[in-house]
């Protein structure tokens, strides 16, 4: 399987042609696609040309998609935007979507040499502000962008009404997993996402049954070919694997925030989701079973009720 969309994504090169279509859901038990938006699937992706904002940290593209409260998607590591595809029908009803393709990723620019956390938070911050003026958005990011969310609405609380960070450790990486991502970006940096590679990569990232399913996996073979092997490795080397202790800027956190883990087997389990919620003053925790890192691709369904369940408190009369 990983094989067979290696190829299929290497002979495409910088197109889009490997990731879950915007507005369409994975592939039913019986093989067939179904629609969830109601729109024939292709409708919800009516942005067309993202808007560039120039940033600090490079050139960032983001997609603007619908009407209505502004939030924020920004993704995890090892993807970019186009990884939201199977959510976005869920979360666009009274929305205005802002996808996000991080600095480096997808059709945004390079990074900026020397770039560092802050300079993400700072071009996040950017964002908001030419894209949602005077209005605090709602967060939503998994993993890496996750973090930048919690960042951002502890250093800038008026631009940020919500969070929702999924599978968004605050804590820095634990040794033994260091090593082992470390071993892998070595090989990704001379080869790319192939062989061997590309099949650790996706069982890193993906559940085995999402692990089969063929514009499931190109989604993260695609990111990692489009934003190129050395910038991809250095990437997540820099803003994963030597992330920073955020712990410290929970008791800051005056939004409210979900934090969204997966079962005792997951990479973030909800034992230190719980235990990150309760420094936070007004956060919560929301468990999605046998999740991996890319819980956009990975569960969408279920990701995207939590989400919405959150939203749907936040407009409660307290």
């Amino acid at each position: 399987m990983v094989e067979e969309v290696q190829d299929r994504c290497a002979a495409i090169g910088s197109g889009r042609g490997c990731s879950p279509q915007v507005g369409r859901r994975r592939s039913t038990e019986a093989g067939s696609e179904q629609d969830e938006s109601g729109t024939g699937g292709d409708a919800v992706a009516g942005a067309g040309e993202p808007v560039e904002v120039d940033t600090a940290a490079g050139t960032v593209a983001v997609h603007v998609l619908g009407s209505g409260l502004p939030t924020v998607l920004w993704h995890g590591l090892y993807a970019d935007g186009s990884s939201w595809g199977y959510l976005l029908p869920a979360l666009l009803p009274g929305r205005r979507l802002l996808v996000v393709d991080a600095p480096g990723w997808g059709r945004s620019g390079a990074l900026r040499r020397g770039t560092g956390a802050q300079g993400l938070v700072d071009a996040a911050d950017r964002i908001v502000e030419e894209l949602a003026p005077g209005a605090p958005v709602d967060w939503v990011g998994t993993g890496w962008g996750g973090r930048i969310g919690l960042e951002l609405a502890a250093g800038v609380p008026r631009h940020v009404r919500s969070v929702v960070a999924a599978m968004a450790d605050p804590a820095p990486m634990p040794d033994a997993e260091r090593r082992a991502v470390r071993r892998t970006l070595r090989r990704l940096r001379v080869l790319g996402p192939i062989g061997g590679i590309g099949r650790a990569i996706v069982a890193d990232q993906l559940s085995a049954s999402s692990g089969t399913e063929p514009q499931t996996v190109g989604a993260i073979l695609d990111a990692l070919l489009l934003a190129g092997r050395w910038r991809a490795a250095s990437s997540i080397d820099r803003f994963d694997v030597r992330r920073l202790d955020l712990t410290g800027l929970l008791p800051r956190l005056m939004a409210p925030v979900l934090l969204v883990a997966g079962d005792a087997a997951s990479p973030w389990p909800e034992s230190r989701a719980r235990d990150a919620a309760a420094l936070a003053p007004f956060a919560r925790v929301a468990v999605v079973p046998d999740a991996r890192a890319q819980l956009a691709l990975d569960r969408p369904e279920a990701f995207g009720r939590a989400i919405r369940a959150f939203w749907t408190e936040l407009e409660r009369p307290s």
